[in-house]
C-alpha cells in the first residue's frame, strides 16, 4: 500500500499544491521496477526542483490490473485526474499496455481526440518514444522526442500558459517546442531529438532511496549516457547520440552525496567501462571507503585494474555481452569483439574469484544460422573449461534475448526470426548447456514478437492495443485478428529500401 512504502523510503518530495502545477508522473508498471529506473528518479528530481511545480508518483500494480482500480498517486493519494498534467514515462514497448487501462481506470477517454480542456494534458517520453511514438500517439496530447533535461523548462513554461486556454490552442503552442510532437497537429515536418549538452548541469542519481528496488542496497549514480560503438541492433547508440561523459570531479562530489545515504554506488551507463577517468574514479572511491558496481563492461575494455578494484569493491556479478558465439556474426552486427577478448576476460574474472558472470546473447540475428547457436555452446563451454582450470568459484549464467528490430537502428528494416526457428535454437541451448550445469535465462520469444510489433509500427497498433481486455498473449492475438492488424508485417518482413517508416519524422 502506498503508505507502507512511502514510510520505508528516504528523500520522497512532498509539497503544498497551492499555487502550483500539478504533475502526475506515471510508470506504467510496478513501483518495484519503476523505482529501479534511474530514469525516474531524474524525472522526479528535475520536475520537483521547480519552485512551481509539485510532480507525485504514480505506478501500475498487479491490484490495479487484477481490480481494474484507479491508480493514486504515492505522495498526496489524489487520483489522476486531480492533476492538471500525466505525464508518463514509458522504457519498454510491453508497457504499453498498461496506457489504456490506467487511462480508463481513472475515468479519462483513452484516445486524445475525446479529450478537451475538462481533462489533464496527457504526455509521455522516455526511450520508447524517443525511437517511434507512432503506435501510441493517438493515445497522447504531446509526445517528448528527446531527453528530458533541455525540453522541461520550455515545455513548463508552454503548459502553465496555456492551461486556462482552449486545449486546441494550448496544443498548438506545444508543437512549436523543439522535440514536441504533437500527433493532431503535427504537419508533417521533422521533429529533432533534443539532447542535454553537458551532463555535470544535471545531476543524474538517486532520488528516492528504498529496499523496495532491484537495487535497493545501492546509491546509483549515472556516468556516462549514450555508447559511442554503435553495434546494429542498439537503440542506445542512435537515440542517445552522441556519447557523453560526466567530469571526474563531478561523479565524486555525487559520490560523496551518496555516501551519506549508501556505502555501496552504482555506476550506470550503457558502456561505463569507456569512461576515459575510470581507474582513477574507482581508485578515489576506495580512498572514500565507497563499495561500488559498474552496470555493464565491454568485453575487450576490461583491464586488470578495473576488475580488483571491482572485486574489492564488493561487486559479486561481472555482466559481459558477446552479443554472438561466432566471429563472423559478431563483425556483422558491428560488435567489435573478437572470441579472445571474451576468453581473456573470463580468465581475469575467474582468477579473482568473481561469484558470477553473466553474458548476454542475441539469437535470430540477421544472418544467423544454426552454426551460430553451435558457437554459443562452444564459447560458453570454453568459458566454463577456463573457470575449471583456474578451480575458480565463478559460476556462469547465460541471458539470451531474441533480436528485435528497433527503430532508427541500422537493422530496423531487418525481420525478426520466425518464432519456430527461435524456440527450436532456444530448445537447443537449454538441453546442450544446462547438461553441463550452466543456468540459462531467456526472454519469451512469443512476446519478442509483441515487442517486435510494437517496435516497428504505426498509429494502426494503438487500436489493438485498446482493445486488449487483459494483458495476455491469448488477448492479444485475439485483438489482432478482432482489429484486422496484419501484425505479421511489422514482426517478420524485411522492409524494403523505400519502405515509409512510421517514426520517419524524426530527426
Amino acid at each position: 500500500m502506498p503508505g507502507d512504502l512511502l514510510s520505508r523510503e528516504e528523500g520522497t518530495i512532498v509539497k503544498d499544491w497551492g499555487g502550483r502545477l500539478p504533475i502526475a508522473l506515471v510508470y506504467p508498471n510496478s513501483y518495484y521496477l519503476g523505482m529501479s529506473n534511474l530514469g525516474i528518479h531524474a524525472i522526479y528530481k528535475l520536475l520537483n526542483s521547480r519552485k512551481n511545480v509539485v510532480c507525485e508518483r504514480v505506478f501500475w500494480e498487479k491490484e490495479n490490473r487484477e481490480k481494474y482500480s484507479p491508480p493514486l498517486a504515492l505522495e498526496s493519494k489524489r487520483p489522476l485526474p486531480d492533476f492538471t498534467v500525466i505525464a508518463f514515462s514509458i522504457s519498454y514497448e510491453l508497457d504499453y499496455f498498461a496506457i489504456v487501462p490506467i487511462l480508463r481506470a481513472a475515468g479519462i477517454p483513452a484516445y486524445a481526440r475525446d479529450r478537451d480542456e475538462r481533462y489533464p494534458l496527457i504526455i509521455a517520453g522516455g526511450p520508447c518514444i524517443m525511437a517511434n511514438p507512432a503506435p501510441i500517439s493517438p493515445f497522447f496530447d504531446a509526445l517528448c522526442l528527446g531527453e528530458a533535461e533541455p525540453m522541461v523548462p520550455h515545455l513548463l513554461t508552454a503548459i502553465s500558459q496555456g492551461m486556462t486556454a482552449r486545449r486546441d490552442d494550448l496544443l498548438k503552442a506545444l508543437t512549436a517546442l523543439p522535440g514536441v510532437y504533437v500527433p493532431t497537429h503535427h504537419s508533417g515536418e521533422t521533429v529533432a531529438r533534443q539532447r542535454a549538452e553537458n551532463l555535470d548541469d544535471f545531476p543524474v542519481t538517486s532520488a528516492i532511496l528504498t529496499p523496495e528496488t532491484e537495487l535497493g542496497e545501492m546509491y546509483l549514480i549515472e556516468v556516462a549516457r549514450g555508447c559511442k560503438w554503435s553495434c546494429r541492433f542498439c537503440l542506445v547508440s542512435t537515440a542517445f547520440k552522441p556519447m557523453r561523459y560526466r567530469s571526474l570531479d563531478n561523479l565524486l562530489m555525487l559520490a560523496g552525496e551518496g555516501l551519506r545515504y549508501r556505502k555501496r554506488l552504482g555506476l550506470m551507463g550503457a558502456d561505463v567501462s569507456d569512461y576515459p577517468h575510470l581507474e582513477k574514479l574507482l581508485i578515489r572511491l576506495e580512498e572514500m571507503g565507497a563499495q561500488f558496481s559498474i552496470s555493464s563492461l565491454r568485453v575487450n575494455r576490461v583491464s586488470d585494474r578495473v576488475l580488483e578494484a571491482l572485486v574489492r569493491g564488493g561487486a559479486e556479478t561481472i555482466t559481459l555481452a558477446p552479443e554472438a558465439g561466432s566471429e563472423r556474426l559478431r563483425q556483422s552486427i558491428k560488435k567489435g569483439v573478437c572470441e579472445d577478448d571474451v576468453l581473456r576476460s573470463m580468465e581475469r574474472v575467474a582468477a579473482l574469484g568473481v561469484p558470477q558472470v553473466k553474458l548476454y546473447f542475441m539469437i535470430g540475428l540477421p544472418q544467423e544460422t544454426d552454426e551460430d547457436i553451435d558457437e554459443i555452446i562452444r564459447l560458453t563451454l570454453k568459458c566454463k573449461a577456463i573457470i575449471e582450470k583456474k578451480k575458480s568459484r565463478t559460476r556462469i549464467t547465460l541471458n539470451i534475448a531474441p533480436f528485435v528490430p528497433k527503430a532508427g537502428t541500422f537493422f530496423q528494416k531487418k525481420p525478426m526470426a520466425p518464432l519456430d526457428v527461435l524456440k527450436q535454437r532456444l530448445a537447443i541451448l537449454e538441453k546442450r548447456l544446462s547438461a553441463k550445469g550452466i543456468s540459462l535465462k531467456a526472454e519469451s520469444p512469443d512476446w519478442s514478437q509483441v515487442q517486435a510489433v510494437l517496435s516497428r509500427a504505426d498509429a494502426k497498433a494503438a487500436d489493438v492495443l485498446a482493445s486488449v481486455d487483459r494483458v495476455s498473449l491469448s488477448a492479444w492475438r485475439q485483438a489482432v485478428v478482432k482489429s484486422r492488424f496484419d501484425a505479421d508485417f511489422y514482426a517478420h518482413k524485411e522492409w524494403c529500401q523505400n519502405q515509409r517508416l512510421p517514426w520517419g519524422f524524426i530527426s
